[in-house]
């Protein structure tokens, strides 16, 4: 171990002479700590609210209105001082830990690191570039769920083509719980930067909050003329230096070579171990302290770029960063890569049609999982490419990507083994969703939610029942025109359903007793969301507390027509049963609320409210 830490040391201190004497990184970075609040250069703090809501990777509300939607954080408060749970808030899609506990989520990724807390994000742009002040944020529900504060030196209302973009962290922290709803004011001491900018990044965790964090506004201030700091930039090893010459890998080895006895080589007692024990050890580290490792000494460089170190490969924490190059420099590597994630990557000509291509081409045969939310770089032959070079792909995220002509999804269909598929907030049309229903028959988790441009949900339902009988979960949020016709020949058919989001969904009436046929042909239930149905009644909570005794997640905000006996003989009927959301239903007190809570203390019962 001792040998390893003096590698690391060593070769950071090689990296580090290339910039600067370590004298000079000494001096500059003492000046850093001392200065951070130097006195800022005589002219006039600017402040300024979003002018536009740039891009982001979720929300609650629709594509089609401006409630709970994140294009309501452009411009000033709409609500603050005030607290509670209001429609003219930027919200996102999800909070706590529920998502995270459903059938339809991926597992997690090796090699994650502690420090990458983000689950959500949102960029804002300002009318006038400045050299960041303070960051003001007006939380109103639920606060605490910003992990991280970022500014880039890319002005987005510029005519110019992006180049040499950079993305600095002002602030960034942990997750953590407030311990009250309360709307408050959120102002965190940020670092000083060397370059004005006009573009924020807000990145969220909300999965330690009780329920839906809500966002008012966002100022930015700053001074136009640039503070007199101390900027000096420790050199960064990232996954873009990784020079992996013959000469520098043979020269690193002297510092620990001994003499003639030949008892010691250059690699230590590395030398006497397994080559099973170090790749398990190795597997432990991050990507970027992998490559660094790599640097260190031949042995060590061989164990690095062992392609059974990048089965698994999460790019996301650094979105960044990651270019062309980066791609490049990792091909050779991950031959049997079988599960990526590339979500949020690419941005702003970072990737490319020619890197990710090649890149597909020599890494896509064994893949199975693709994550991709967020990915404004794709276009139709990226999609192209992933069916040509992906042959067992059995999962693939779109979320999000919604500058995606919808003539590219067509291309999905070629991926038979298909068996989860989300196309969240993207522009897909029924015909290239009623091709890939055709031919990929394997699916077990589809999620469709906001996806406006889908005509005719009845008719893909009906296609759901007839060729995808497995289906596990499926997402249909805020589909406009599923009726109870469909609805029925829906869980007829694909009666494995586990998890059903019917979650605004406002041509569904319980009159007809669609919903309690759906809690008599569904018996798996876990999930079932009908948020926002005000025709929920009574009868269909009596029939899921009758079919549906492994139910664990019920949202049925904003019914009318539920009482608290129905829900207390849910409650008992429904061991299992974690979350229950009553919030905006009429009948539901908070009274009723604390009953309940005080006989079933271990499901989460949510009522919002509105100050």
């Amino acid at each position: 171990m001792l040998t390893l830490l003096s590698m690391f040391y060593y070769i950071c201190l090689r990296r580090r002479s290339r910039s600067g004497t370590r004298g000079e990184a000494l001096t500059s970075r003492r000046a850093v700590e001392s200065g951070q609040r130097a006195a800022l250069p005589v002219s006039v703090e600017e402040e300024q609210y979003a002018k536009e809501v740039l891009d982001f990777s979720s929300h609650y509300g629709s594509e089609n209105s401006m409630s709970y939607t994140m294009w309501n954080l452009a411009g000033v408060p709409n609500v603050y001082p005030s607290s509670g749970d209001f429609t003219q808030t930027a919200v996102f899609r999800a909070y706590g830990k529920w998502w995270e506990q459903c059938a339809s989520a991926p597992p997690p990724f090796r090699r994650t690191p502690k420090g990458f807390y983000s689950q959500d994000y949102i960029e804002l742009g300002f009318e006038e570039p400045v050299y960041p002040t303070a960051v003001e944020v007006f939380e109103t529900y639920y606060p605490g769920a910003i992990v991280q504060i970022l500014a880039c030196s890319h002005n987005p209302f510029s005519q110019n083509p992006p180049t040499d973009i950079r993305w600095e962290v002002l602030w960034s922290a942990e997750p953590t719980k407030v311990l009250t709803p309360q709307a408050r004011q959120f102002s965190p001491k940020i670092k000083h930067i060397s370059f004005p900018t006009n573009l924020l990044r807000l990145e969220v965790n909300s999965s330690l909050l009780d329920y839906y964090t809500e966002l008012d506004a966002v100022i930015l201030r700053g001074v136009k003329e640039r503070p007199m700091l101390a900027l000096y930039k420790m050199p960064i090893i990232d996954i873009n230096d990784l020079s992996d010459s013959e000469e520098e890998l043979s020269d690193l080895g002297g510092p620990f070579r001994q003499g003639g006895d030949g008892k010691r080589t250059g690699n230590g007692y590395f030398d006497k171990l397994p080559y099973e024990l170090i790749q398990l050890i190795l597997s432990h580290l991050t990507l970027p302290d992998l490559c660094r490792l790599a640097q260190s000494c031949k042995l060590l460089h061989q164990h690095c770029c062992d392609p059974l170190q990048y089965t698994q490969l999460s790019l996301q924490p650094y979105w960044a960063r990651l270019s062309d190059a980066s791609l490049g420099h990792l091909q050779s590597r991950c031959t049997l890569l079988q599960r990526l994630n590339l979500s949020w990557t690419g941005n702003r000509g970072a990737l490319t049609l020619t890197g990710f291509s090649s890149f597909m081409k020599a890494c896509g045969f064994n893949l199975v999982s693709l994550e991709m939310s967020c990915c404004h770089f794709l276009n139709e032959a990226c999609l192209e490419v992933i069916s040509q070079t992906c042959p067992s792909l059995q999962e693939l995220n779109l979320s999000s990507c919604d500058r995606l002509h919808p003539q590219a999804f067509t291309h999905i269909s070629k991926l038979t083994q298909l068996r989860r598929l989300v196309l969240y907030r993207t522009k897909i049309e029924q015909t290239a969703i009623l091709s890939i229903l055709t031919f990929c028959i394997e699916l077990r988790h589809l999620n469709l939610g906001s996806c406006v441009r889908i005509e005719d949900y009845d008719v893909v339902a009906s296609m759901l029942a007839t060729r995808c009988r497995s289906l596990c979960s499926l997402d249909l949020w805020r589909c406009r025109n599923l009726t109870d016709r469909g609805l029925a020949e829906l869980v007829s058919g694909c009666r494995m359903l586990e998890e059903l989001d019917l979650g605004w969904c406002p041509t569904l009436q319980s009159s007809t007793g669609c919903f309690q046929h759906l809690a008599r042909s569904l018996p798996r239930l876990r999930k079932l969301f009908l948020t926002a149905n005000r025709t929920v009644c009574d009868s269909d909570i009596e029939e899921l507390a009758n079919s549906c005794p492994s139910l664990q997640h019920l949202d049925i905000l904003g019914t009318r027509l539920v009482s608290a006996a129905s829900l207390k003989k849910l409650l008992q009927s429904c061991p299992r049963l974690l979350l229950l959301d009553v919030s905006f239903c009429s009948q539901i007190d908070m009274r009723v609320v604390q009953e309940l809570t005080g006989l079933f203390p271990n499901v989460a019962i949510k009522k919002s409210f509105t100050q």
